[in-house]
């Protein structure tokens, strides 16, 4: 047969160039090699130190790769990037981060021949484990092939591809998993956070950074490279669409350019476009997720696209049978109809981790081969986007005076946005000002102002439509910041941060001096504390001064994994308290005032603390609940003398279990009439009362799906009777006017403490951080 376009000699040449690519490539392991099976195949997971192994393989093989460990993980695992280019590329990476740099900030003289950066990060929720696989086999693709596009990707773009934002997660999952495999449980996850302090909510630290990962990832991938495009591979469920990609769904963040929005329109419609073309089923756009919160955002505030995609899950690495009645309708679309934005259903069958990958890789080359032949609008288009935050004129900037109530939280929030790359100036009289003037401008307006979610509703008067997170994250009010909006230009500006003025002795009102006085406890001092100022000091200081214990915290931890129990132990870590994990078997062995003077239920349903796992849902000894032993247990802790302190929907254990004398007065109200999804509401406090110490009369709490209470108890936090919202979206807020937002409960002779919200909220809610401390040593 003749072939058409080439003679003889041509396809000569080119065999002998495939040839030698081949030859080229022949030390290349394949992924086969060295895991002994293919990507994602059936009941196959990955461990860390294989994934690493692997990298360091293909980084020792092949010119087009480097390998670099940032650090290490909570845990102590390596924390690795690859970079991806061709080799002048990578030879010449000093020169391609310079004209990045510049690029990001449009008042530096510009340098042209720049490569379009994309970050690829993979499988921070460590139970959507396919990412990783798919990390690995389209690094060896993209490093190998010789086909016009993975070239085009190779000669136009620089590849960031983190094959985790969670190797320790990695680790946990596939040891569940192998222990569960060929057993009744195979596919569960597994009865532990799968990041050790915050579980699932690790893609929701992209803005206070409290987390090792995430702040590798920033300080030394966004931050250094400035990337063009963020593509996060994750997975939902497994009876929704295949796999979503953008565009997004209303609401969208307003300081985020409209530029990107329409970039990121145009690489989500063009992924999806190749998924349909390689004929991949299920692919949903303009569905599930809107692009609100800065907490999963921080590429989109920096000048970057924010690609998700979220692929259907299996039972982890076990295959599934879906029947096409399972299929969802799911927000913004029918799983089982055919739509403008979901044009081919997949009718249901057997998916399995595999598809999984499938889809993820073609996606992946899709996302990176429009970077590359998109290469110099991006460019242009980063670089437009910069002078379009720069040249903001309203507000002028914040100013954040130095002189604060709480020096800790003060100084945690100008940290905060220095390390967000936010450019922070001083006056000489002692005032910190953030111009608008910058960059970044969007990022600090953002977390600076309070937040106006629109009322989107199901149809008009009808069920809300759920945000697929918060909708508050102003950040003075979150951590009792005073800061104040300015319209006219500051004069008399330095740049930085002034230096903090060292504390005059422990004031009640500085976050920071809890880490003082467990220091003092730790090493085996005493200290006293004023009970009408809340300050604390190292010596007995006279009348109104009382000595204060070391409190023996226990920290009830379900095997249920909680993230709010991951979040308070991080807390209570950070700020030097001791305490033990308390389980259900402890709780319910009773004589818990032997060992314990307060002991804390973070945010959970009643439900899951009395009742746990069911039976054969999970191996035995993880199954169980507290039940009716741990709540007799309770209630004799109290009868000592203890404190029992329940965050947010916890409480309802309390009142259920425990006899306290409070009502949740939203239980039961339907969300078209009260919906609080994370939100900020003002209280007014007892300043007189001991869990009140060291705050002011009026502060914001965070409010999500959180209780209030009518109760004859005392009540250190009550709503107002009008303007509740401080920021974000609340309906009907008369459903809790004048009532609870606190409640300090007599039992027995101890107490229990019910908090209508969480105040250790992701570590961001330093205001709140003191009334939850206070309950400890109640």
């Amino acid at each position: 047969m003749k072939r058409q376009g080439l003679g003889a000699r041509g396809w000569g040449l080119g065999l002998c160039l495939l040839l030698a690519a081949s030859a080229a490539f022949a030390g290349v392991p394949a992924p086969e090699e060295l895991f002994g099976h293919r990507m994602g195949a059936d009941r196959t997971v990955l461990e860390w130190a294989q994934v690493v192994s692997y990298f360091q393989a293909l980084g020792g093989a092949s010119d087009r790769i480097r390998v670099e460990e940032l650090g290490k993980s909570t845990e102590g695992r390596p924390f690795i990037v690859a970079t991806i280019a061709a080799p002048d590329t990578l030879r010449n990476l000093d020169r391609y981060r310079e004209i990045q740099r510049r690029l990001a900030d449009p008042r530096l003289l510009q340098l042209g021949g720049g490569k379009a950066v994309v970050l690829v990060t993979c499988s921070i929720h460590a139970t959507e484990l396919a990412s990783t696989a798919s990390a690995v086999e389209f690094a060896y693709r993209l490093v190998t092939e010789d086909t016009p596009r993975m070239r085009a990707i190779r000669e136009n773009d620089i590849v960031l591809l983190v094959p985790s934002l969670n190797p320790d997660g990695v680790d946990i999952v596939a040891r569940w998993y192998k222990r569960t495999l060929g057993t009744p449980f195979e596919g569960t996850g597994p009865p532990e956070l799968y990041q050790k302090y915050i579980g699932h909510d690790n893609n929701r630290d992209w803005y206070m950074f409290s987390q090792k990962e995430t702040q590798l990832t920033v300080a030394k991938l966004h931050n250094v490279w400035h990337p063009q495009i963020v593509y996060d591979l994750h997975q939902h469920g497994a009876y929704a669409a295949r796999l979503f990609v953008p565009p997004w769904m209303d609401p969208t963040e307003p300081n985020i350019d409209a530029i990107l929005m329409q970039e990121t329109n145009m690489i989500g419609t063009a992924m999806a476009a190749d998924l349909t073309a390689a004929g991949r089923q299920g692919i949903a756009i303009h569905a599930l997720y809107d692009f609100w919160t800065p907490s999963r955002h921080y590429s989109a505030f920096h000048g970057g696209m924010r690609i998700l995609t979220e692929s259907a899950s299996a039972k982890l690495a076990t295959p599934i049978t879906v029947a096409p009645e399972q299929l969802e309708r799911g927000n913004g679309y029918d799983a089982r109809e055919p739509s403008w934005n979901f044009l081919e259903p997949w009718g249901g069958g057997t998916w399995r981790q595999r598809d999984i990958v499938d889809d993820q890789l073609i996606a992946m080359e899709s996302c990176l081969y429009q970077a590359a032949i998109h290469r110099e609008e991006l460019l242009e288009n980063f670089y437009k986007i910069g002078q379009r935050q720069a040249a903001r004129k309203s507000p002028w900037g914040f100013v954040i005076p130095a002189a604060q109530r709480d020096a800790g939280a003060t100084a945690k929030l100008l940290e905060t946005l220095a390390f967000g790359q936010v450019e922070i100036e001083h006056t000489a009289a002692s005032v910190h000002v953030v111009r608008m003037a910058q960059p970044y401008s969007g990022w600090a307006k953002a977390l600076l102002e309070r937040q106006h979610y629109p009322d989107l509703r199901q149809y008009p008067g009808g069920p809300p439509v759920r945000p697929y997170d918060a909708t508050a994250h102003t950040l003075p009010l979150l951590m009792g910041v005073r800061v104040e909006t300015a319209e006219a230009p500051v004069a008399g500006l330095a740049p930085g941060i002034l230096p903090r003025k060292p504390a005059v002795g422990m004031p009640g009102s500085d976050t920071d001096s809890w880490r003082v006085v467990n220091a003092i406890w730790a090493r085996g001092g005493a200290v006293w504390r004023n009970m009408e100022t809340g300050d604390f000091a190292a010596a007995d200081a006279g009348a109104g001064w009382k000595q204060v214990a070391r409190p023996r915290i226990g920290l009830y931890r379900s095997f249920v994994p909680n993230s709010d129990e991951g979040w308070t132990r991080w807390l209570l870590e950070q700020f030097g308290f001791a305490y033990a994990s308390l389980q259900n078997k402890e709780v319910q062995a009773g004589g818990l005032r032997k060992h314990f003077d307060v002991i804390v239920f973070p945010d959970a349903t009643a439900q899951s603390m009395e009742h746990g796992h069911k039976a054969g849902s999970m191996p035995e000894e993880f199954t169980g609940g507290l039940e009716e032993r741990g709540a007799a247990a309770l209630r004799e802790f109290c009868a000592g003398g203890g404190t029992l302190i329940f965050l947010n929907r916890a409480t309802e254990y309390a009142t259920e279990h425990l006899s306290v004398a409070a009502r949740n007065v939203v239980r039961g109200v339907a969300a078209s009439e009260f919906y609080s999804p994370g939100s900020l509401l003002n209280v007014r406090l007892d300043t007189r009362h001991p869990l009140a110490l060291g705050l002011p009369a009026e502060i914001a709490i965070w409010s999500e799906h959180s209780p209030a209470f009518a109760t004859g108890e005392a009540a250190p936090a009550r709503y107002a009777e009008d303007h509740l919202l401080a920021s974000g979206w609340l309906l009907g807020e008369k459903y809790l006017a004048r009532e609870a937002a606190l409640v300090d409960a007599r039992v027995g002779g101890g107490h229990v403490v019910l908090f209508g919200m969480r105040p250790q909220y992701r570590a961001q809610s330093y205001q709140t951080f003191k009334l939850f401390f206070n309950a400890l040593v109640y």
